[in-house]
């Protein structure tokens, strides 16, 4: 169903405060602080109102922090034999050389099939409130066995899976380790388990902005602070807040795109069937934004300014000038931290065996 353009600008749908979406980012362990010894500046007091610097890690008061998992994680995240054709690991779509996206509108699953929306970035995105454009998972342990079993992406099945990790005694015994209080530790849904531990670590600290948070006001240059400005001026923040700057809020938009072919995405009312959740989306994370392109939940905008442009006007009523536009853009950059050394170390994976089931094409 085509909805009018203006209507999107005069009814943008927020389903959570600014205010929860900071409270909600500050219930990870670790949490980073500003530094007390440094005096902070009215923009940085003003920036903490809806956002706060990264966390060490996203895993949540009572979550244990097991090495032998996270490392169990990374491997699975790598293991292109979870999938059907034995080519689809999660890391073609969530590439951590290019932080953690595809970089293509849609990306292309089993037998060169497409999905329908573009593929959220895996770093930081357990500081998510719900996982997919659509929220219909809660966490990054549920999101990760999805995809897996998706006839569009991996196309595997639960036994197939567990018949892959069953045929190599490397993995038998480290699910062993991995969960050593459990009777039987390889079951599909510890899979979830372990790249979940793996994506809880997945945060990008060191961006000039975290620094800036912490205390450092020189980290920004001036324009990057007007841009900073200018981005509290318009609203920005009222979606995009909390510690990953976006996440946890959903909203009704329709893209250009959509618009102008008249058909358009449901979002998160084929989840609930709630018409009021008709044409919205989780609000994306712009934490390494000017690297996450393209832009939007069909991957239809390539270029950020136009993105700032589209999402300033048909969410906010805001017509940006050049010069706040380039200024917001700015403060964007500002944005881009550093994908963690241990993520971008390929693991080895376990040789196959005999019974590993061999790959499968049609």
């Amino acid at each position: 169903m085509k909805t009018p353009g203006n209507q999107i600008r005069t009814r943008p749908i927020f389903f959570m405060a600014p205010f929860a979406l900071v409270m909600s980012a500050l219930i990870f362990s670790h949490c980073a602080e500003p530094d007390d010894s440094r005096e902070l500046t009215a923009l940085q007091e003003k920036a903490l109102e809806f956002t706060a610097p990264l966390p060490e890690d996203a895993f949540e008061d009572g979550m244990e922090r097991c090495e032998e998992r996270i490392e169990l994680g990374k491997m699975l995240f790598f293991e292109p034999r979870l999938s059907k054709s034995g080519l689809i690991s999660c890391n073609p779509c969530h590439n951590m050389s290019t932080f953690g996206v595809d970089q293509l509108p849609v990306s292309v699953g089993h037998m060169w099939q497409k999905g329908p929306r573009n593929a959220p970035t895996v770093l930081n995105a357990a500081l998510h409130n719900s996982q997919f454009w659509d929220g219909r998972e809660p966490d990054v342990e549920s999101q990760a066995i999805m995809p897996i079993l998706d006839e569009l992406e991996m196309a595997a099945t639960e036994e197939h899976v567990l018949a892959v990790l069953g045929s190599m005694p490397e993995y038998v015994d480290r699910f062993q380790r991995a969960f050593p209080d459990e009777e039987e530790p390889m079951v599909y849904e510890n899979v979830g388990v372990a790249i979940g531990a793996f994506e809880r670590i997945l945060l990008t600290h060191n961006s000039p902005f975290d620094n800036f948070l912490l205390g450092d006001a020189d980290a920004l240059s001036d324009k990057e602070k007007q841009g900073l400005q200018v981005f509290m001026d318009v609203g920005c923040q009222s979606c995009h807040g909390g510690t990953a700057l976006g996440g946890g809020a959903f909203a009704v938009f329709e893209t250009p795109a959509e618009r102008e072919s008249g058909e358009s995405d449901l979002g998160r009312f084929d989840i609930t069937g709630n018409e009021l959740h008709r044409h919205s989306f989780k609000v994306p994370s712009l934490l390494n934004i000017v690297q996450t392109y393209p832009y939007l939940h069909d991957g239809s905008v390539w270029c950020l300014s136009e993105t700032v442009d589209i999402v300033a006007r048909d969410m906010l009523n805001e017509e940006l000038t050049e010069e706040e536009n380039a200024q917001i853009v700015a403060f964007l950059h500002t944005l881009t931290g550093e994908i963690p050394a241990y993520a971008l170390e390929k693991p080895v994976l376990p040789a196959s065996t005999p019974e590993t089931p061999r790959p499968r094409f049609d």
